[in-house]
């Protein structure tokens, strides 16, 4: 018996607040279609803003690096809608952002991880190490549940609360309490979606019986 397609995506905060700002990012994505930028141009300034950012972190800069992170990691939502606009959206465009999106993160994270290492803080270095573990894992537990016909779609922090953590709580110089929430909610993000994926399994296995 085949696979069963889940019949349907479960939303997600990220896909409520894409929605939420449809009315701003289309016509943003407008303007920056016309004045020449390319969607793929806004991938690489959003990957490159992160690392500049991630630099500030690893040299104490939690203010200036959260500033960067918090200006170019909205970029993700950006390429998406002008791809969208141009007709040019694709799987390769998707695969692209995603990968460039991990990236991004781990180079926050990296720069929060030497920072830390350099400054003798050891637990908040392995709490960066569990942080960074944790969102990797709430992507690959998705993607893989994706592969297999799954809806992994759910959990307490995804890609977007993420973000609103981290961003936020660098401006105001809180690097600790950033990672903290990240390393236990991210992780229990990933135990959300894996047990989804566990019932979703048996249920299946259930129906292929009948």
């Amino acid at each position: 018996m085949e696979d069963i397609k889940t019949n349907h995506r479960t939303r997600t905060f990220t896909d409520f607040m894409r929605g939420l700002f449809k009315g701003v990012l289309e016509p943003v994505g407008n303007f920056l279609n016309k004045i020449g930028l390319t969607p793929n141009m806004m991938t690489m300034l959003g990957l490159l803003g992160n690392m500049f950012g991630a630099w500030f972190l690893s040299q104490g800069n939690m203010v200036l690096g959260g500033l960067f992170v918090l200006i170019c990691t909205p970029f993700d939502a950006l390429d998406g809608t002008m791809a969208r606009l141009r007709g040019e959206a694709n799987d390769f465009g998707a695969f692209v952002d995603s990968v460039t999106d991990r990236y991004s993160e781990l180079f926050i994270l990296g720069g929060l991880s030497y920072h830390f290492i350099t400054t003798g803080d050891h637990l908040s270095t392995f709490i960066v190490y569990a942080a960074a573990a944790g969102s990797i894992l709430v992507s690959y537990v998705k993607a893989r549940a994706d592969s297999l016909h799954f809806d992994a779609n759910v959990g307490i922090l995804t890609r977007m609360e993420r973000y609103l953590v981290i961003a936020p709580l660098l401006l105001i110089n809180q690097p600790v309490l950033a990672i903290w929430i990240v390393a236990i909610l991210a992780n229990i993000t990933a135990l959300q979606r894996f047990w989804k994926v566990r019932q979703q399994a048996h249920q299946r296995v259930e129906e292929q019986l009948l």
